[in-house]
């Protein structure tokens, strides 16, 4: 889609052909035959785009309450954090008089920016520009027809390579968020120096604009972070992890946060723990070493990422089976947002046969196999497990973990979470 296919979109007839894309429910698979319906009706060009919208609206879905009112491109959508995620996120800003947007793309987290303070958007893309003040006029819309409280503060749009100083002058209490490209239409990009623009632009923004927080991908090099004193978050939502930030100035709370969003409620319940600056500074000596007690605890992605294993062990009692791998350990349950919990009924030097073994004995007929320090593909351990269901079609489930207990190969026998 292209600026002028969008505006054609937004028009009387463009709006009519995008009803008729909708009605479809149409996937990415079908684009074809469906664009060949549609342009019997419409013009190949609106077609097109109108059918783009409607498959991108249904993928929105889970990431945008309000997704029926919205448009995108597909880099756009995959790069946006969800609502959830960023409703989240803007609240750092609160108390800001103005509140930047840079790189916003088609507007995700302006319209939740905006709900704190007034909020100035810069884009280089027009496309994304327009869709964006489309999305965001959509979504008053809508809170409006549902008679809603709507908290949004005005909001501006501004086309502006960010490379080049920023056309605002950035007065009194001033907060921005910066959303550099993390890929190209090819590939993902990595490094952030390669980020779009790169990283380092914002050594021209701090002096002005030191309440500064940037979007980084979740699986960034914080060797590449170690110029900046910042704050890195790793933020997961319901157990998988979505982006991470640097927080920089005033907004800088911390060295590492580990946030995870949890529950049904939107916006979802946020649960932090901060600690040590990395890895290899948090003290090994504190968390004790031990085979593999009543519970197995996975900690969250976000705790693993932010180098907090061994803050959560001692916030939990717990120990660790090795002291390079993330699992914990304790004799006692203690509930925590921060780890999934399983109970442990059986452990054993890995063996194959011996594992087989103990499994058929107690009547398992199917294991779920998760791994952390082991080369064994889980699925190339599960059908050389070869288990079945008794003759009767009776067996039991398992999560079978394979992992290292001080550096020698070990699987533990768990039971399924209840919850």
């Amino acid at each position: 889609m292209n600026l002028a296919s969008f505006q054609m979109l937004l028009s009387p007839p463009g709006q009519q052909a995008l009803q008729a894309a909708e009605a479809l429910a149409p996937r990415e698979s079908d684009f074809l035959p469906h664009l060949t319906r549609l342009s019997r009706q419409y013009p190949k060009e609106l077609a097109s785009a109108a059918l783009e919208t409607a498959i991108l609206r249904l993928e929105a879905a889970g990431k945008f309450p309000a997704a029926s009112q919205m448009y995108f491109t597909r880099s756009a959508l995959e790069q946006a954090s969800g609502q959830e995620v960023s409703s989240y996120r803007s609240q750092r800003f609160a108390g800001f008089e103005l509140l930047l947007d840079l790189g916003c793309s088609v507007g995700g987290d302006t319209l939740s920016l905006a709900g704190l303070a007034p909020t100035i958007g810069f884009d280089l893309d027009p496309l994304r520009l327009a869709m964006a003040g489309a999305n965001l006029a959509g979504v008053r819309l809508a809170l409006a027809n549902l008679k809603a409280l709507n908290p949004a503060h005005e909001t501006l749009l501004i086309q502006a390579d960010l490379r080049n100083p920023l056309p605002v002058h950035a007065a009194g209490h001033t907060g921005a968020f910066f959303d550099p490209a993390r890929r190209t239409a090819e590939r993902r990009i990595f490094s952030v120096q390669r980020y779009l623009p790169p990283l380092d632009t914002i050594q021209n923004w701090l002096p002005i604009i030191p309440a500064l927080g940037v979007k980084l991908s979740p699986g960034v090099d914080l060797a590449e972070l170690e110029g900046y004193d910042g704050e890195v978050e790793f933020i997961s939502l319901r157990g998988e992890l979505k982006e991470a930030v640097l927080w920089l100035g005033p907004l800088k709370t911390a060295r590492r946060r580990a946030t995870v969003l949890l529950g049904a409620a939107n916006p979802p319940t946020p649960f932090t723990l901060t600690g040590a600056p990395d890895p290899q500074n948090e003290p090994s000596s504190s968390v004790r070493l031990s085979e593999p007690q009543a519970y197995l605890y996975e900690p969250d992605p976000s705790i693993l990422r932010a180098g907090l294993v061994r803050t959560l062990g001692l916030q939990l009692d717990a120990a660790q089976l090795d002291p390079d791998i993330a699992y914990l350990t304790s004799d006692r349950l203690v509930e925590t947002p921060f780890a999934k919990a399983y109970q442990v009924e059986d452990w054993l030097p890995f063996n194959l046969k011996r594992l087989r073994s103990t499994l058929r004995q107690r009547r398992v007929a199917r294991a779920v196999v998760k791994k952390r320090g082991s080369p064994i593909r889980p699925e190339a351990l599960i059908r050389d497990l070869r288990l079945q269901p008794a003759s009767d079609g009776s067996g039991v489930e398992r999560i079978v973990f394979l992992t290292h207990l001080q550096g020698k190969p070990i699987a533990v026998i768990c039971l399924p979470r209840s919850h």
